[in-house]
């Protein structure tokens, strides 16, 4: 029988399947690849802060020392010496038992989706929130609860009215993706002893703490109350985002099971990546190379700031002033969509993203984010610039 005369084949697709979506930023990101177009879209850390030549030392050396071990399957767990790295490093005790070495955090999410929730499991999350975890918790089928949040975070009050037999809280407290904002003192102080109170755990995400400019952020989450959260961290946004890299800190009672979850999604985070990044952080790199970070991006935002500040005169535009990461949040005049102006911006040569995807319930569409860290100054003014002709034009319509 030849190949065009088999039967066709009859594929049924789980359910959880038809929950998965597309990713609404990378089909963004698609347009952004046009000639011409200043992106504003892409949550992507600047390719300026990439250690290039301390990768490439490291990676000799790891080669060159252990290159047999690095090359070969590793331990689920992660590399010992880089869990305890990660243990040493945060502002709590942690066991470095505690740490698992994920691909990339976005594994975490999915890793605690399919360890703690259930079709129809009521999960809740910040408003708006990281579309990411959108994303990783849907083919898990959940009920996902928007809950309502201002400028310092969560809204307690209706935290106890959303969080009857809830899961868990997600809840990302620093330089928040898409907002920018960071969760105050108070606001963490109140939320951790609600939450125990509730028996609510938290899954608290961090990838941006580090990327404070004037001030620390305080103390995350976790800290608190340890055995109630798990935590979420990242090195993309301080090293490399392509070695895929994450980590999380979970209670002794949970972590077995996110460890199976982890052995049968990859066996392991690819080893040679783990060896190579503990070599680059020893001698306490970070701390010299971070703050080289932190002045780049900051001098991003203020310029941005600045060509918001002069160039939306007259616009009614909302928009705030994050005090670290890499995105800031914005508000359209009333009556504008930003789904609707982002096709009149990329006309003028300018994308964002539209921030309606960002919400679980009740999508704000006039709001979108502005990611400032991998546009130059020259390119934010042209952009911002652009920006407001297409709201001026859209007006007009």
């Amino acid at each position: 029988m030849k190949l065009n005369e088999l039967p066709q084949t009859n594929w049924r697709l789980a359910s959880r399947a038809q929950r998965m979506n597309p990713s609404f930023i990378r089909e963004i990101l698609k347009v952004t690849e046009r000639p011409g177009i200043i992106s504003f879209a892409g949550g992507l850390p600047s390719p300026k802060t990439f250690p290039v030549a301390a990768f490439q030392e490291a990676c000799a050396k790891v080669l060159r020392d252990d290159g047999q071990a690095a090359l070969q399957y590793a331990a689920s767990e992660g590399y010992g010496p880089l869990r305890e790295m990660v243990a040493a490093m945060l502002p709590w005790q942690v066991d470095p038992a505690q740490v698992l070495i994920t691909t990339g955090s976005q594994q975490g999410l999915d890793l605690v989706a399919k360890v703690l929730v259930d079709a129809g499991s009521r999960i809740l999350v910040e408003t708006p929130t990281y579309l990411g975890a959108l994303q990783a918790f849907a083919p898990m089928e959940p009920e996902v609860i928007g809950v309502a949040s201002d400028a310092g975070g969560l809204d307690l009050d209706d935290l106890s009215r959303q969080a009857t037999d809830a899961r868990f809280l997600y809840v990302l407290p620093n330089f928040q993706n898409p907002t920018g904002r960071t969760m105050s003192e108070d606001r963490r102080a109140a939320l951790s002893q609600r939450a125990a109170a509730l028996g609510l755990p938290i899954v608290e995400d961090n990838p941006y703490g580090e990327l404070w400019f004037d001030a620390a952020p305080p103390p995350p989450l976790t800290s608190r109350n340890p055995e109630g959260c798990v935590y979420l961290g990242s090195f993309s946004k301080v090293l490399a985002p392509s070695l895929r890299l994450g980590f999380m800190v979970a209670p002794a009672a949970l972590y077995p099971k996110l460890l199976q979850a982890k052995q049968a999604a990859d066996l392991h985070t690819p080893g040679f990546n783990q060896r190579v990044a503990a070599e680059v952080m020893k001698e306490s790199f970070l701390a010299r190379h971070v703050p080289a970070i932190r002045s780049l991006y900051k001098s991003q935002r203020d310029a941005m700031l600045a060509a918001l500040a002069r160039e939306m005169q007259g616009l009614s535009l909302e928009w705030n002033a994050p005090d670290g990461g890499m995105f800031l949040w914005a508000r359209l005049p009333q009556g504008m969509d930003a789904i609707e102006l982002l096709p009149k911006a990329v006309a003028q040569g300018v994308a964002f993203v539209p921030g309606a995807p960002f919400y679980a319930q009740q999508a704000d569409s006039r709001s979108l984010r502005l990611s400032f860290v991998t546009a130059t100054v020259e390119q934010i003014d042209a952009g911002i610039a652009a920006l407001a002709a297409s709201i001026r034009a859209y007006a007009r319509e």
